[in-house]
């Protein structure tokens, strides 16, 4: 493969919802990267004529060398059949393996350094989890697969939150959260902003996981024996780690002047700060994987299926981070 061209996988996640819209929809751009979608095509072919869309799709049997770059009005699609006919809005689970096998082909084609990375769209683990299959999120199914150790990252073009844990009901935070975890987590982080970012030493802000900070211990000792022999270690080492941090106080105007990522304890410590601030055009990254990964930051939207109504907005920042992170 060339360096002059990337080759994106997209993935569309849940057909029920708007997955298959915003794919279609990006594919009216022209993109400086090679863009194939892994998805069923009579599905595509089905969304376009609701949503009144003119793409031609080109049903690809298997990925070459050859790279081309995208052109508006057109869409490669890498053919995976759904087990049941789609109907937007309507959820259905003998569709959710088919969500799994579009997920585990991308993994393989970036793997085996077939494309530069995969984007993907919103899937709905409910639906999943119905289906009798044990599924906590993109990032934790990535990482089994890739046999690797994920960290969950959100981005703005003025924030990003990293997280300690991802999905996970608040009373098993406390109990997974260690001194070795967090070092790791510290570690793939400031390796992917210097790395991936361009960024010669990351200003890292870490949270602490209780109110105030533990206040020396008065609100718990997670702070005193946990997080701060993980800071303690990683700034011995070289790294500028801040911390911890109270976390009602780390994202303000004047903390984050001087910050470069914040890693936050647990999903919704650090989150709904980014939302808040960027929902609809921030960016799901998984560091520490073997390849580049990003995702839109919302969910399946199901009454906006197939309404036209869907925005593209977090979808064209997953593929421009996708294009646009370094590849060394």
């Amino acid at each position: 493969m060339t360096n002059k061209i990337h080759r994106l996988l997209i993935t569309p996640g849940e057909p029920a919802g708007i997955g298959p819209d915003i794919t279609l929809k990006i594919a009216q751009q022209n993109f400086n990267a090679e863009i194939f979608a892994i998805a069923d095509p009579e599905l595509l072919a089905e969304r376009a004529q609701l949503l009144s869309l003119d793409i031609q799709l080109n049903i690809i049997d298997k990925l070459t060398n050859d790279l081309q770059l995208h052109q508006a009005g057109q869409l490669n699609v890498l053919p995976i059949k759904l087990t049941t006919p789609s109907v937007p809005g309507k959820l259905d689970n003998r569709n959710s393996q088919y969500v799994l096998d579009c997920l585990s082909l991308s993994v393989h084609y970036c793997l085996n350094n077939q494309a530069s990375a995969m984007v993907t769209g919103p899937v709905h683990k409910g639906i999943i989890n119905e289906a009798g299959i044990p599924f906590t999120g993109h990032t934790e199914f990535l990482a089994e697969l890739s046999h690797s150790k994920p960290v969950m990252m959100l981005a703005t073009e003025t924030l990003r939150v990293a997280l300690a844990t991802t999905h996970l009901p608040l009373n098993q935070v406390s109990q997974t959260i260690t001194t070795d975890s967090l070092i790791y987590i510290i570690s793939t982080l400031n390796e992917f902003l210097s790395k991936r970012c361009g960024i010669s030493q990351p200003n890292i802000l870490v949270c602490g996981l209780n109110p105030h900070a533990g206040e020396d211990g008065h609100l718990g000792m997670e702070e005193i024996e946990v997080i701060e022999p993980a800071i303690e270690h990683c700034q011995r080492i070289g790294m500028k780690i801040m911390g911890p941090a109270p976390a009602d106080t780390a994202f303000t105007t004047t903390s984050l002047k001087q910050t470069d990522a914040v890693l936050a304890m647990y999903h919704d410590q650090g989150l709904p700060v980014l939302k808040h601030t960027g929902f609809g055009k921030a960016v799901n990254i998984t560091l520490g994987l073997p390849f580049i990964r990003t995702s839109v930051d919302h969910g399946t939207a199901l009454d906006l299926a197939g309404t036209g109504k869907a925005n593209i907005t977090s979808m064209l920042a997953a593929i421009h981070m996708a294009t646009t992170l370094r590849s060394n």
